[in-house]
């Protein structure tokens, strides 16, 4: 199990709850999880429910081809605490988290 970190992956979701994602496929334009990050590996991800402002960024594994783990939550709109999805439909993304983030400075 790798952390692989990569560009333009994003697919949606209507999980609801507190549990793992099933993932239902690319968005127009970008990779699927299995192609962008690959089975077993663990990635930053970041979770949108589209017309809330329930949100999550954290750690996951791509546990199966279809689903993510939620395995440590880095920040949320629930107190940086897992969010408890709504329904609807939730977009799902690869992310470099600002407090994962090494830099020098502006320059």
């Amino acid at each position: 199990m790798a952390l692989v970190i990569n560009d333009r992956v994003k697919e949606t979701s209507t999980t609801e709850g507190t549990g793992t994602f099933n993932l239902n496929g690319a968005v127009t334009g970008f990779e699927d999880f299995v192609a962008g990050i690959g089975d077993a590996n663990t990635t930053y991800y970041a979770i949108f429910n589209q017309g809330t402002t329930e949100w999550e960024v954290g750690l996951g594994t791509l546990s199966t081809t279809t689903n993510l783990q939620r395995t440590t939550i880095i920040t949320s709109s629930n107190s940086d605490n897992v969010v408890d999805f709504a329904s609807g439909t939730k977009d799902v993304f690869c992310t470099l988290p600002a407090s994962k983030a090494v830099y020098l400075n502006a320059a």
